[in-house]
């Protein structure tokens, strides 16, 4: 009756019919062939080898007939493709390197020439023995096979001449079946107690041929290397990948991989350089090919889901795939049936038993290992589409971004779907947005809430509606006609594309598992207790039918919080990602604790619903346990169906989580905004209405045409003030002259930028009359400067080269044009100086360089055309005059069309050959020669005669250095972005404890006592439960079945699982809560690191690395690190207990035990010293390709303007090859030590069969119980070794954090720190010796420098270039490194916390960072003030005297920010961030001037309001770049190098006729106004 615990097989049952059929004695055999000669041969079983024979030389004569050219021709007229030639056939003709290969070359080379010359001395021998064995044993026509055995006999030895013909291509089919045929008929008897060999009477004869066959029909084919056939015959591979190139043995146990394990065994770090090199269909080129055709929406036609487009791309693979998990759940089956037949042995004494128990012990190991090699080979499989599946998706996002319009995300409902909104636009109201109605209360605190998964309550309704919409949630209301999305952060949201949906994607890769894995299992099993058990197990079919649903409900529950949980993943993303792209605003500010709250709070309802997930997904677990158990309960029976351990939670839900992330691909490849050249496919319908768009002339111009920013801002928007709704008109036509400047100008956002952006096409185009037209010849090239300067993360030459050859006479010249020599200069490595992604590079002062980069760049290129947007607007008045004078005058411009948009009319006048004025209604106001446009335009000549004054005044620009002065060392190699760490060997223990001390929490030891102690007491019924249901079964054997109890025997066994499951879920929820403290602590100890470090330490550090750790790294924590660590614990304490089963039935199993144990280790030791080098390869893999992908993101029309397109994805290529050269290894590696340690498992069961069956002499129940242990125990080996290495490859992200957990810091907040109340009551202050530095160790950029400011007073400070002007606003702030005293209302600043410090001060920087969100957001982040208050600053920093309450253009306080602040014009900017600091009433307020970026009548309200508006005690200091602006100053302060040089009123140092003040006042133009200001200043004070 033991027996009955495990299952029988098909083989069993097929057994009877083979011992009737075939293996009946011979002489009663014979009659059966009384049948028809056309059968007569088949029942022989020699014919077989003879019809393979046939059937291969059939296929061989279809291949030649195939290869034929005429045969070509009419297939490729038939699919209407090119003729191709075989993939290898070039390259077989003439070598990789153009020689004619060797015949030994075509064949593969010498290695498999061997292999092939073994193989055909192999079948000469058994050509030779064949014709050996017909002459000295002639045929025997009584024998079995007497129908036609002399051609039986010329078959055979026709099949070894064909093998040996051909035994270079097709020889391998043919000696396998023969090798079958021989295996069935002569070695399988030997493994009965029942049959005889058939070909006995051959003698030696018979044992050589199936030795000789053996060697050539499995060992040659199995070890022989394969040919390497390149993908592109033209390009083949200089050093193909050991894998295109391993045998078959190699492949299904990855020896292949040998060298690369043992090589990063004895390195203490393997470089990327080791790595074995990419296979070719892996190179991101090749897999674009392949599956674009099926996926791009500009291939693929009709609007599919893009799920069909990968099924249609890895067909073949999964049709492979599905084969072998079929071969693994039949391997699964083998020890079952092979413990049953062991057992049923042992039971019977092997009474009637046929196979021989060897056979079953030997099925115990080779079963396990042929199910390992499958699924091995399986995951194999998967993975390396895995890693193809991200490359694919990356480059497809990517190339799909090159083509949408830069605006906001896809609308939501259709009453939200009639307008959206613009990020990159610099102009004012050249942006379409939907602003909320000011009678409606925002309910999100801030604008980039949720990025990427939004359900607005207009559209939650739909169920479909939105699986995951990218859309902002900015002031979430149901939408009213006409609103819609707010500016969405279009980089964060298509980073989220590639970093949170491809990590999802990856998850649901094993859908397979579901749809065909489990049914297969299920069937098997309930065919399996059939057989045992009759009828009774479809009583257990029903219970689990019934009981099918739940999971199903369980499921569709998680789903839904699946979503949710994204949802907010995706709010504290957005949240965290615009946090760090504005870092040094908030430490300016002094917001670090409130930013840090804010973060938390999004934190909090991240966590929520991730216990939500945690809890359901045990609930499913322990459902998907219960059932089985149910299913036995109802049939009594003492075997679990095994699906309940198989369909595991994980593998439903990644699935699920895919589907969602799957979706918002698909979605973002169908519902962004294209440009028009890419909506044209759907365009031809309006074409019969209005002229399509003509680029063919050769003019550049525009007529009758309007543009907007949305191609679905159709004017149907209720007009009103909150719209903010450009559209730019171009009325008659607009012709610009060729190889001429033109300039382009108008107030601040009159839409000069959209003009440019109409003529690049990235507005949408309206034609209005019949003969419409826009065009821009690009055939001689185009180039483009924007205003906000674009470099990507390289150094300064390969920013302006921007992937031309190098020219250095050419590039010498743009250095002196463009006014960078100085610049250069100023840097240690000149040139070769790595700007950062937003330009920041060393100082302040240099920022300015990057405007002129963006200038250089354009000027170098070799485009004919060049659209210039206000380059000169962040210079100063001596650049700027020298780059109108040597560059726009110069040669490099000289017959080059210039389209110059400018403020600065006066100094670009002299250039200018035409010239086009726009009004603020975005209509052309004037267009032709300056003096004509002048003459028409009153408004312009008043304001250039305004600009002529401003200039004279600026001549006076104190900063001001001769572009071309030379004068600084060059040193260091220029590097500022440091190289990303990375650690070597294991996960460091100061990480680990970082992450064990968090779950703790206060009490570590009685938290792990209590997740420990429940696990082992849940262990201990489950080890257990299997003894007893032994025990039980014994009983039957021992006693009658009616004297077996089998009410009491069955409710001790639930009593024992309601127990083990009792324990498992209270140490779940224990562990479950520690790991969700742990989750918290860390996401707040890292976001309150990188908040508190030092300024020099943001500013060497890439955005995306700190923005990586709290995104992607925090996600590894939550889930996969959280999840591993527990599955490590739960396996530890699991394989000891059945180990110690083992042990104490069957002692003498303690050092095998240990043996197999010890070879796991060492090989799971060298796997993961490998397996962690090439992860961290693979992590700083990634980051490049995200670091790429942002900044094209971010510069999209900078690279369409240039047509850099290709530029960008071949380097986009060239980055994602790199990572899947290491992706690749990764994954590879694990199917290396997988293999060794199944097969290792399934050893120790196999040893522990043999000995329990011929060594002990064990009841049945007791083998059975150590057996089970022991297969339980081996299994586990590999899947402990396995999770403790992934456990230690998640680690990696805990070190990533401890990195910057352990970063320098500013110093922390402290009671003694906290400021009084009433601090500060005025804004005096007092600088005592103060010295800085940018590091601690580095030169100081302050020398002692003392002054005394007292409260209400304003104070200039000026002085050239490198001053140390930034510096000391630095320094002030505290935010670099200082010595001496500064005291703020009588307190050292040093003695006060810096949020106190910092949140007292307000800066208004060059260019002020803006967040994205309303304006409300941006003047009270935290919803401090009340919206009376916001209005009055905005009113007291002058913007409304800008904007008349009609204008349609109006800025209000719930107009959208974009992201960056860059749908605002820099002096709008610039009135916000004084607006801020009315707001926040700080009694100190620095200013570093930027009104060289601002129109005039910017300028004079930004300067009249920090004159009147401000209270009288508030000091303001200006840093400023024109004397003008400070000269009615209260005192100017001079700075040299450092140095206070002079400290007064202007009309006292004016008196030093040695003075530095008075030297520039000297040198000024405007010399007597800048006198007369002084005086007037010094009479009124």
């Amino acid at each position: 009756m033991a027996a009955s615990w495990h299952v029988p097989t098909w083989f069993h049952q097929s057994q009877a019919v083979l011992d009737k059929a075939y293996f009946t004695p011979q002489s009663e055999y014979y009659g059966v062939y009384q049948v028809e000669d056309v059968y007569e041969m088949w029942k022989n079983t020699l014919a077989y080898p003879a019809s393979a024979t046939v059937l291969s030389a059939l296929v061989l004569s279809l291949q030649f007939i195939s290869l034929a050219p005429p045969v070509k021709r009419l297939h490729a007229k038939l699919t209407k493709s090119e003729v191709s030639s075989r993939p290898g056939e070039d390259v077989e003709a003439v070598g990789a390197d153009g020689q004619r290969p060797s015949h030994i070359a075509r064949l593969g080379g010498p290695v498999i020439f061997a292999f092939k010359t073994a193989r055909l001395l192999c079948t000469l021998a058994l050509l030779a023995l064949s014709i050996a064995s017909l002459a000295v044993n002639g045929t025997d026509d009584s024998s079995e096979d007497s129908y036609n055995p002399r051609w039986i006999a010329f078959g055979i030895i026709g099949t070894y001449a064909y093998a040996s013909l051909l035994t270079f291509i097709h020889a391998a089919f043919v000696l396998l079946v023969t090798w079958g045929v021989y295996v069935y008929r002569d070695l399988w008897p030997l493994a009965t107690f029942t049959l005889q060999p058939v070909d006995a009477d051959e003698g030696l004869f018979i044992w050589l041929k199936i030795s000789l066959l053996t060697l050539a029909a499995v060992v040659i084919p199995l070890f022989c290397p394969r040919r390497y056939v390149p993908i592109d015959p033209k390009d083949p591979m200089p050093e193909p990948n050991p894998e295109q190139t391993a045998s078959i043995f190699s492949m299904s146990i990855y020896t292949f991989l040998d060298g690369i394990i043992f090589k990063a065994y004895r390195m203490p770090h393997l470089p990327w350089e080791e790595l074995p090199p990419l296979a070719d269909y892996d190179y991101a080129k090749n897999l674009v090919k392949r599956s674009f055709p099926h996926l791009d929406p500009f291939k693929v036609f009709k609007k599919q889901h893009i799920f069909f487009g990968f099924m249609r791309v890895f067909r073949r693979e999964y049709i492979l795939l599905s084969i072998l998990l079929l071969i693994r759940v039949a391997a699964t089956f083998a020890s079952p049936i092979g413990i049953y037949r062991l057992l049923d042995y042992l039971e019977t004494d092997g009474e009637n038993t046929v196979v021989r128990p060897w056979v079953w012990i030997s099925w115990l190991f080779l079963g396990p290992l042929f199910g390992s090699m499958a699924i091995q080979y399986y995951v194999f499989n998967t993975t390396h589409m895995l890693v193809q599946t991200e490359a694919i998706i990356t480059q497809l996002v990517f190339d799909h971004a090159l083509r949408i319009r830069m605006k906001s995300d896809p609308s939501e409902s259709p009453s939200a779907s009639r307008a959206t909104t613009a990020i990159h636009t610099p102009d004012n109201a050249s942006i379409a947005e939907a602003a909320h109605g000011s009678q409606e209360s925002s309910t999100a605190s801030n604008g980039s809430e949720d990025e990427t998964v939004r359900a607005s309550n207009a559209s939650t309704a739909s169920a479909k509606a939105k699986k995951g919409k990218d859309s902002k949630k900015a002031d979430e209301k149901p939408a009213a006609p006409g609103d819609g999305p707010a500016a969405g952060n279009l980089i964060g949201r298509i980073n989220n594309l590639v970093t949170t949906d491809l990590s999802n994607l990856v998850d649901g890769r094993d859908f397979l598992f579901i749809v065909l894995y489990a049914p297969a299992q299920i069937i098997i099993s309930v065919v399996f207790l059939y057989a045992i058990l009759g009828w009774s197990a479809f009583m257990g079919m029903a219970a689990m039918i019934l009981l099918f649903p739940v999971p199903g409900y369980v499921a569709s529950i998680i789903q839904g919080v699946q979503k949710e949980k994204m949802k907010k993943t995706d709010a504290r993303v957005q949240d965290v990602t615009e946090t760090m792209s504005v870092i040094r605003m908030i430490k300016l500010f002094g917001w670090e604790p409130k930013v840090t709250d804010q973060l938390a709070k999004k934190r909090e309802d991240e966590l929520k619903y991730i216990r939500k997930y945690k809890i359901l997904e045990l609930v499913n677990g322990n459902v998907n346990y219960v059932i089985p158990i149910v299913t036995m309960v109802a049939t009594f029976v003492t075997y679990t169906v095994i699906m309940g351990k198989e369909l595991t939670a994980s593998r439903v839900f990644s699935a699920m989580s895919a589907k969602v992330s799957l979706d918002r691909v698909t979605e973002f490849l169908h519902e962004t905004e294209l440009l028009d050249e890419f909506n044209e496919k759907d365009a031809a319908s309006v074409e019969a209405v209005v002229p399509p768009r003509t680029t063919e002339r050769d003019v550049i111009g525009i007529r009758d045409a309007s543009f907007t920013w949305s191609n679905e801002n159709d004017g149907s928007m209720t007009p009103g003030p909150n719209r903010r709704n450009f559209t730019l008109r171009i009325d008659d036509e607009l012709v610009f002259k060729r190889g001429k400047v033109n300039l382009i100008v108008g107030p601040t956002g009159s839409g000069k930028t959209s003009l440019l952006m109409a003529l690049l096409g990235e507005l949408h185009y309206i034609p209005t009359g019949p003969d419409s037209y826009v065009s821009l010849p690009r055939a001689g090239g185009v180039a483009y400067a924007a205003q906000e300067s674009w470099v990507q993360n390289e150094t300064i030459r390969d920013n302006i080269l921007f992937g031309a050859p190098y020219d250095e006479e050419r590039y010498k010249k743009v250095i002196e044009q463009c006014a960078l020599k100085r610049d250069l200069s100023l840097f240690d490595a000149g040139d070769k100086t790595e700007v950062g992604e937003k330009g920041l590079t060393l100082s302040g002062g240099q920022k300015v360089t990057i405007a002129r980069i963006t200038l250089a760049r354009a000027v170098y290129s070799s485009a004919e055309i060049l659209l210039l947007d206000d380059v000169l607007a962040a210079l100063d008045v001596h650049t700027a005059r020298w780059i109108v004078d040597k560059c726009f005058k110069g040669d490099l411009l000289r017959g080059r069309t210039v389209l110059l948009v400018t403020h600065n009319v006066a100094m670009a006048s002299p250039i200018a050959d035409f010239v086009v004025s726009l009004g603020t209604d975005g209509r052309i106001a004037s267009q032709g020669t300056l003096s004509k446009v002048l003459a028409k335009d009153k408004k312009l000549s008043a304001e250039l005669a305004e600009e002529r004054e401003e200039m004279k005044k600026a001549e006076d620009q104190v900063d001001h250095v001769e572009p071309d002065d030379e004068s600084a060392p060059k040193k260091s190699d220029g590097k500022l972005i440091v190289a990303e760490e990375i650690a070597e060997g294991h996960v460091s223990w100061p990480a680990l404890r970082l992450y064990l001390s968090s779950m703790g929490g206060a009490h570590s030891f009685i938290f792990w006592l209590a997740v420990i102690g429940f696990l082992f007491v849940c262990e201990f019924m489950g080890i257990f439960q299997t003894y007893w249901l032994g025990f039980w079964a014994q009983q039957y054997e021992d006693h009658s079945q009616s004297d077996v109890n089998v009410a009491f025997y069955l409710s001790v066994y639930n009593g024992i699982l309601l127990i083990g499951i009792t324990m498992y879920c209270t140490s779940f929820l224990v562990y479950l809560y520690g790991a969700l403290r742990a989750s918290r602590s860390l996401h707040k100890t890292l976001l309150q690191s990188v908040l508190s470090a030092t300024l020099r330490w943001l500013d060497k550090t890439p955005t995306s690395r700190i923005i990586t750790r709290c995104t992607q790294d925090i996600q590894c924590v939550d889930g996969p690190l959280a999840n591993t660590l527990g599955w490590v614990i739960e396996l530890t304490v699991s394989m000891l207990m059945k180990f110690l089963a083992v042990v104490s039935f069957s002692p003498v199993f303690t050092i095998p035990g240990a043996i197999v144990a010890a070879v796991g280790g060492w090989c799971g030791q060298i796997y993961m010293k490998a397996q962690l080098s090439v992860k961290r390869e693979q992590s700083n893999a990634r980051a490049p390709v995200l670091g790429h992908f942002g900044a094209a993101i971010a510069g999209l029309t900078s690279i369409r303007a240039y047509g850099a397109q290709d530029q960008f994805r071949k380097e986009s290529y060239r980055r994602i090859d790199r990572y899947v050269r290491a992706g690749r290894t990764f994954y590879n590696l694990n199917r290396w030590v997988s293999v060794r340690i199944e097969a290792l498992g399934a050893l120790f069961a196999a040893c522990l069969a043999a000995y329990l069956v011929y060594g002990s002499h064990a009841r049945a129940a007791s083998t059975g119980f150590s057996l089970n242990m022991a297969v339980g125990f081996s299994g586990m080996i590999l899947w402990w070794i396995r999770i403790l290495n992934e456990f230690e490859v998640n680690g990696n992200s805990l070190e990533r954090i401890q990195q910057y957990v352990t970063i320098e810091q500013e110093p922390k907040p402290t009671s003694d720190g906290i400021p009084p109340a009433y601090w500060p009551a005025s804004g005096s202050l007092r600088v005592e010796k103060l010295s800085a530095r940018y590091t601690p160790d580095g030169p100081r950029v302050l020398h002692e420098i003392s002054f005394d400011v007292k409260a209400g007073e304003r104070v200039g400070i000026v002085g050239r270039t490198g001053s140390g002007k930034s510096s000391l606003t630095l320094a002030l702030l505290r935010l670099i490194f200082t010595e001496g005293k500064v005291y703020y209302d009588g307190i050292a600043t040093d003695s006060v916390n810096l949020d106190a410090l910092r949140s007292h001060i307000t800066i208004i920087p060059q260019v002020p960072e803006l967040l994205s969100g309303t304006l409300r957001q941006n003047l009270d982040p935290f919803s401090q003030y009340d919206d009376a208050v916001l209005n009055d600053a905005l009113r007291a920093a002058g913007l409304f005297s800008l904007q008349s309450e009609t204008d349609e253009g109006r800025i209000t306080l719930d107009s959208p920010i974009s992201s960056g602040g860059s749908n605002l014009s820099v002096g709008q900017r610039q009135i916000l961030a004084l607006a801020r600091a009315i707001v926040r009433q700080s009694k100190l307020l620095i200013l570093d001037e930027a009104t060289s970026a601002i129109d005039y009548e910017t300028d004079t309200v930004i300067q009249t309001s920090l004159r009147q508006e401000l209270g009288k005690d508030v000091t303001i200091l200006t840093i400023a770049h024109r004397l003008q602006t400070i000269m009615d100053a209260d005192k100017i302060l001079v700075l040299d190098a450092g140095h206070i040089a002079e400290f007064g009123s202007p009309s006292e140092l004016l008196k030093n006729e040695k003075g530095m003040l008075r030297a520039l006042v000297d040198e000024s133009g405007d010399k007597d106004a800048l006198y007369a200001m002084a005086n007037a200043a010094a009479s009124a004070n």
